[in-house]
């Protein structure tokens, strides 16, 4: 199960009316979904033994402990629907300036603070407005609070993974920076108990439709690391996925530690994965959107002359172009969204020639702009050095464009697979029932 944040996108003004301020309808979340076990055949839920969750990482949202939901038994099925709640603030929220973030305490993590991380935005609320923090006793990411609310648990329980996604936790001593955090006068009390990603955090407290009562609920997991799980076979594979951004990932061995001070010039991050072990993720912000917005441009420059074509049509034409042109001395750095390690960077393109210019040359040159932007954050040698083996290559924008395809190849000189999608609801499922098995067998 995968808790996602952007159905049903609400940019909300309640705690403020700042536009930067990113807000969804906890209600609206919830209702998608009881909708969505409402489709499943109910005979199948009858059978479930356990049940994982996942969800985008970093948000924050804060509950009354004892009113979080109400359980309605009257339909068919059982279902709980939110009750002294707030709304949720996602990883998405843009109102912590980085002045206000220059003024907050130095974390004690090798993970830095940003807009949109839990413990930022407590922080702002607690400056901007106090009296909305004191009508709460409890806070987590939206999937903590599906796990809350399913076992009846009395306090808000969260992993490591998320723990780190918010900031202000130390994954070598798996606890929050209380000192810290107590001396700048934080809410200490809305910080959930920490649990080991993978493991139970209580059984369903009521049959939730077809599902019995008493069903295994593990701890809600990030979905960095789920998506991953859900994928990555052995320890020595590296799951690259590019969609709208791209992310290249594996796992470190075991027994690393990162650095135990933030580095905001880093290309990498290492995330908390499991069994005490580190995913290290080179994730770029120009990916599948970068090709979009070529092809938009190809389009307006095409209307501005008068023609109209189809988004669908261009790009297909293009890519056509530039997998019958093999090679380019074309330069293209495609870095029109900069990177988070690197904000002010812009897009540049260089070794222009009148050879050059074709819409063959000029694709096959963006193509691997994008790929090696991420082979500059994550080198190839690196990765052998770690003892990667195999890429699995998956999103969206991979799948459908056979250019990307040779440029990583020609990259990353691994063996690659391709097709093998990442998913962070079957990642959460299979940690789920690896662990029912773990336990059953002892």
């Amino acid at each position: 199960m995968w808790v996602q944040e952007d159905h049903q996108f609400l940019e909300l003004d309640s705690i403020n009316s700042l536009k930067k301020g990113r807000e969804q309808d906890v209600s609206r979340i919830i209702q998608a979904l009881n909708e969505c076990l409402a489709a499943l055949p109910r005979q199948l839920l009858q059978d479930v033994c356990g049940i994982g969750v996942s969800g985008q990482m970093h948000g924050v949202m804060f509950w009354k402990t004892g009113q979080g939901c109400e359980w309605t038994e009257g339909g068919p099925s059982p279902v709980f629907e939110p009750g002294a709640v707030s709304h949720l603030v996602t990883w998405q929220d843009g109102r912590c300036s980085s002045g206000f973030l220059a003024s907050l305490p130095q974390p004690e993590s090798h993970l830095s603070v940003a807009s949109g991380f839990g413990c930022a935005t407590i922080f702002w609320l607690l400056k901007n407005s106090p009296e909305f923090l004191k009508s709460y006793d409890a806070a987590g990411t939206i999937h903590d609070y599906v796990v809350a609310m399913l076992c009846g648990l009395p306090r808000s329980l969260m992993c490591d993974q998320n723990a780190a996604s918010w900031g202000y936790f130390n994954t070598q001593s798996q606890s929050w920076n209380l000192e810290i955090l107590r001396a700048s006068g934080f809410p200490v009390h809305l910080l959930p108990d920490i649990a080991e990603a993978g493991s139970v955090a209580g059984r369903t407290s009521r049959a939730w439709f077809e599902i019995p009562q008493g069903t295994r609920v593990g701890v809600a997991l990030g979905d960095l690391q789920a998506s991953v799980y859900s994928c990555m076979a052995k320890r020595t594979d590296a799951v690259l996925n590019i969609s709208t951004s791209v992310q290249l990932a594996t796992s470190m061995p075991s027994g690393f530690q990162p650095a135990q001070t933030p580095d905001p010039a880093a290309p990498v991050t290492y995330f908390p994965y499991f069994d005490r072990t580190y995913l290290v993720v080179a994730a770029s912000l120009n990916g599948g959107n970068v090709l979009a917005m070529f092809v938009h441009m190809l389009v307006q420059w095409m209307a501005d002359l008068g023609l109209e074509v189809e988004e669908s049509t261009v790009y297909s034409c293009m890519i056509q172009a530039a997998a019958q042109q093999r090679d380019t001395c074309l330069t293209i750095t495609p870095t029109v969204l900069g990177e988070r390690h690197l904000p002010d960077q812009l897009a540049s393109v260089t070794r222009i020639s009148s050879s050059d210019l074709s819409l063959g040359h000029v694709t096959r040159a963006l193509c691997r702009g994008i790929v090696q932007n991420l082979h500059s954050m994550l080198p190839f040698q690196q990765l052998k050095e770690w003892g990667v083996e195999r890429v699995i290559g998956s999103g969206s924008a991979l799948s459908r464009n056979e250019v990307l395809k040779e440029e990583v190849q020609r990259a990353f000189p691994f063996p690659v697979s391709f097709g093998q999608d990442v998913d962070a609801a079957v990642g959460a499922a299979v940690v789920m029932l690896q662990r029912n098995l773990n336990q059953r067998e002892s």
